[in-house]
């Protein structure tokens, strides 16, 4: 679901924008970064694209079977009302 070299790659870029002053911590800045960004990404509700996807799909054909249902009722209506 969450892609830790993601997670990685944006820790680093943060301590890599450190001051240069600072740069002695970035080591320690990085891992904390991962460890905070991995906490706060596990408590979002989310879904990979591949389920996401596989959703989408499903509701794609479920709205098709709806509309071929639809037509069959309103065609059936219209020869009840003839």
């Amino acid at each position: 679901m969450i892609n830790p070299k993601k997670i990685e790659e944006v820790a680093k870029q943060l301590s890599e924008n450190l001051p240069s002053g600072v740069k002695q911590f970035a080591a320690e800045f990085e891992e904390r970064s991962k460890q905070v960004l991995q906490s706060q990404l596990m408590k979002l509700d989310v879904v990979s694209r591949e389920e996401f996807e596989v959703q989408q799909h499903v509701l794609l054909k479920t709205r098709e079977k709806l509309e071929a249902l639809q037509a069959q009722v309103n065609e059936l209506e219209k020869r009840l009302a003839d």
